[in-house]
Parts: structure tokens; C-alpha cells; sequence
């Protein structure tokens, strides 16, 4: 099953979307790990400009690396929500991530973004 996703990034209009390994089982233990990273990184530095626009560029190019197993046909970036996900990964300004799962209104018309999900709540020791 191949589990598309997006991420989307608090600040930043570009939407990141991968055609697999999208479930939450698979994309969150790595992306926090990433974003732990990816936050120690900008507190050493002393870095916040422009943060939205780098943490759109690292995923891309650091993460995507991960989820795409080496077939970056899988990964897209791009201003327009696609019908087929199966789940939107929300970053938000907070540095928390937000999971959400689309509805049939989303499917219908996916430029409704979020207001047509709902929010996963996980279990944060299990994801």
C-alpha cells in the first residue's frame, strides 16, 4: 500500500508530498527525529530568520532522503493539496507536529486543505 502524505510547514506556503511510506508508524518516529535535530541545529546557531523556508528545504532534502528509499519520483513540492493522501503532517511555529486525516469533503476538493481533516490524536509513546 503505498500511503501518500503531506507536510506542510507553519509560515510556509509549499506543500511536500511524498506518494509512500506515508503512515504515521513510518513517517513520525523519523521526522522527529529530524526535527530534533533540526531545532538543535537553529538554537546553537542562534538562527530565526527565515525558518519556515529551511525547515521546508532540509525536510526535502534530509528527510525525503529517508522516505524515499532511493526513488525520488516519490517526492514533490508544490502550492496544491493532492486528493490521495492519507494522512497531512503539520509542522507548526511551536515546533509541534500535528497529524491529520482527511475527510471525504478533502477528497472532493483537496484545496480546502486542514479545515477539511481531522485531527489524528496519537498516542505519543506509540508513534
Amino acid at each position: 500500500m503505498p500511503t501518500p502524505c503531506h507536510i506542510l510547514v507553519e509560515g510556509n506556503p509549499a506543500i511536500i508530498y511524498a506518494s509512500r511510506n506515508g503512515s504515521p508508524e513510518k513517517v513520525l518516529p523519523t521526522l522527529r527525529r529530524f526535527l530534533d535535530t533540526f531545532w538543535q541545529e537553529r538554537d546553537v546557531s542562534g538562527e530565526v530568520c527565515d525558518t519556515p523556508e529551511c525547515l521546508v528545504a532540509q525536510i526535502t532534502v534530509r528527510f525525503g532522503f529517508e522516505i524515499c528509499e532511493d526513488d525520488y519520483s516519490n517526492l514533490k513540492v508544490g502550492v496544491q493539496f493532492y486528493p490521495d493522501v492519507e494522512y497531512l503532517y503539520a509542522i507548526t511555529a511551536d515546533r509541534q507536529v500535528r497529524v491529520w486525516v482527511p475527510e471525504a469533503a478533502y477528497h472532493n476538493d483537496p484545496s480546502l486543505g486542514l479545515a477539511a481533516c481531522r485531527e489524528l490524536i496519537l498516542d505519543i509513546q506509540s508513534a
